[in-house]
Formats: C-alpha cells, structure tokens, sequence
C-alpha cells in the first residue's frame, strides 16, 4: 500500500515539474509578469598588428555591473599573446588590461560602444627552433674555417683557405649589425 502510495507522490512531482508530460502546453498566466532584460553589448572591430579589422563581431559584456569585456575569451579565440587599445590614425595605444583570475578587463565600458583592439599575435614554436639550427650551422662553418685541419666533410664540399682570425670577427659583427638594421624586413618575410 505504501509503495503505491509512493508512485502516486512521485508521479504528481513528475507533472508538476515537467508540465509538457502531460500533453497539453501550459497556458501563460495572465496574472504572472515576466522581465526581459537586454544583454549589454560592445561591437568589437579586431585588428591584427594595425592590419585589418580582420574581424568585427559583438561581444556581450560581463562582470557584477555588467560593463567588462571578457579579454581572456578574447585572446584564446583569435591567438593573441596581449590586446591594445587602437585607433586607426595614431595607432596603437595602451594595452588592455584584465585580472588573471576572471579574465575581465580592468577598465569598463558602455552599452552599445564600438571598441578598436589591436592583437600580438602569440609567438610561433618553429621560428626560434629554426633560428637555432641556423645558428648551430654558422657557429659550425665558422669553427671549420678555423681549424687547423680541415675535418673530412667539409673537404668534400671544395671550400679552401683558412680565414684570418680578425676576418670573421667583422663577418661575426656585419652579422650583427645586419640583423639588427634588417629587423623590420625580417618581420615581414615572417622571421
């Protein structure tokens, strides 16, 4: 008796709980009020390196008074390392900050505003990986022009002659100073 007294309990919750299990859509009461509240949103025009946009989307805004932008999102979704504030005639400007732990921005926004970030892309993993092996290649030839003798596979690449030791210290320092004159064009070509 007791277990049927159950199943009638349990299935009167079940009804109560899903309204739509008994077959018939539930009647809005009129007596009932319902608030709509509108999402607070910013229209994000993204820029990469003062390139672009290369993206303009919106973004709703978060935080205790809804009025912080979620940089963290941000950042993970497009691959930056850090955002900045730009604008396209000046450039950029002051980076964005955010607290760590939450991944808001520091600094508030309005409702309906048109905010221009510009993105550092985050570093790529092969790129100093090949700077190395290039490096290691150079230190390499740069000790076989100095020995005394000349080690097997480097005879067999028909390169004769014993360099000075002042010679490669101007190639070593043209290098230098190259490198660091050509940084910008190197930028480019994506080194």
């Amino acid at each position: 008796m007791e277990t049927e007294k159950q199943k009638l309990i349990i299935e009167e919750i079940e009804e109560e709980t899903n309204p739509t299990a008994t077959g018939s859509d539930p009647s809005p009461n009129p007596n009932q009020k319902t608030v709509k509240t509108k999402v607070p949103e910013v229209e994000i025009h993204l820029y990469r390196q003062g390139k672009g946009p290369i993206d303009v989307f919106k973004s709703s805004l978060s935080g205790w008074d809804q009025n912080q932008l979620e940089v963290r999102e941000i950042l993970e979704k497009h691959g930056f390392k850090s955002i900045f504030a730009f604008s396209p005639g000046p450039g950029r400007g002051a980076p964005i900050r955010f607290n760590p732990r939450n991944g808001r921005s520091i600094l508030v926004y309005k409702d309906g505003s048109v905010v221009r970030i510009d993105g550092e892309p985050k570093d790529s993993v092969i790129k100093p990986i090949t700077k190395i092996l290039f490096g290691v290649a150079f230190v390499a030839l740069l000790i076989s022009f100095l020995w005394k003798e000349n080690p097997q596979w480097f005879d067999r690449l028909n390169i004769s002659g014993n360099f000075p030791p002042w010679v490669l210290a101007c190639v070593v320092i043209v290098f230098i100073r190259m490198r660091k004159r050509t940084r910008d064009l190197l930028k480019k070509y994506g080194w």
